[in-house]
């Protein structure tokens, strides 16, 4: 049994063990052999990310989802454990293996993944169950669509119950390349009662079949979503509640790997959250934590504190602009 604080967040989702290799200059021809100085195996996946982002922030969280019996099972627990994040909601499968990534890092290119998608296929709502949901400020599932087991009909039951309890919910969605979304509205009963919402740009398209992020934006909140936020990469995110609509530029840094700065940015607006930030006041800080992830290579290593990221906002003026939709 681990001794960490009652948490105030809950993440929920995909848990990979990330190995990565480079930065290399190009993408290595067939039959070379490219020699790294080192290739670092790390926490990863948007439960992971999110829990040790917010942990670096000083937010008391724990992480629910399904490993399996392995070596890469153990190193997991040892990270949450070491940096102070409950993990005794992680479900051990017996048949399937610990999921894992290599990352490959080409200079000037994006990332090229090889994944092993194992025991995050098992994870279920029912895995998460009401007392502990109920103890918690924020629930945040991250990885829907790359989840099978967990069924949006029965993920809402669970957000209902949020709704009763005064937890806030927080979701991502994770879209692998041949996801099909048929209607939106096959989604509505989920989308109704969630009440933050954050896919990127590409994701809400997939969604909503709109390129307008504005489009994208009321598509969401039509079926009653309480607050999106869709992030653009180095064109920053917009947000949306209601009629009012934000947009919020980006925060340059020495971008080494970029692999965490969507989750890093999540973890700023659950932080913001829990503080009752104003909308402009969240969008600084979760993009200047989000951007501060990309400078080491790995999702959390180099992640800003709450000290520094509040810190950098200070010193690096940031516009959002404010409209109605």
């Amino acid at each position: 049994m681990n001794t960490t604080p009652s948490p105030r967040v809950g993440c929920a989702g995909l848990i990979v063990e990330d190995t990565f290799c480079g930065p290399l200059a190009e993408f290595p021809q067939e039959g070379a052999l490219v020699s790294v100085d080192a290739m670092p195996a790390y926490a990863g996946g948007c439960a992971a990310n999110v829990a040790l982002d917010l942990a670096r922030q000083g937010i008391s969280v724990e992480i629910a989802g399904c490993v399996g019996k392995d070596a890469a099972a153990q190193n997991l627990r040892k990270c949450f454990a070491a940096n102070g994040i409950g993990h005794d909601k992680l479900v051990a499968s017996e048949m399937l293996p610990t999921s894992r990534t290599v990352v490959l890092l080409i200079k000037g290119q994006d990332r090229r993944y090889i994944h092993l998608f194992g025991a995050n296929a098992a994870l279920s709502a029912s895995d998460l169950d009401h007392g502990w949901v109920a103890s918690l400020d924020v629930l945040y599932i991250g990885g829907l669509f790359a989840l099978p087991a967990m069924k949006c009909d029965e993920l809402a039951e669970i957000f209902a119950y949020c709704r009763t309890e005064n937890v806030k919910t927080v979701l991502d969605v994770v879209m692998p390349h041949n996801t099909r979304i048929s209607s939106l509205q096959e989604y509505e009963s989920l989308l109704a009662v969630t009440d933050f919402f954050l896919p990127n740009e590409d994701e809400a398209c997939a969604l909503t079949n709109c390129r307008r992020p504005k489009d994208q934006m009321e598509s969401l909140l039509a079926l009653g979503t309480g607050t999106v936020i869709i992030t653009q990469g180095e064109k920053g995110a917009v947000a949306a509640r209601g009629r009012d609509y934000w947009k919020c530029g980006s925060y340059s840094m020495n971008c080494v790997d970029p692999s965490g700065a969507g989750d890093a940015f999540t973890s700023g607006v659950i932080s913001g959250i829990l503080e009752e930030r104003d909308m402009p006041s969240l969008l600084r800080y979760a993009s200047a934590v989000g951007a501060s992830a990309t400078r080491r290579v790995g999702t959390t290593g180099s992640v800003f504190s709450a000290a520094e990221a509040d810190q950098f906002v200070q010193a690096h003026p940031l516009d959002v602009e404010h409209a109605i939709l």
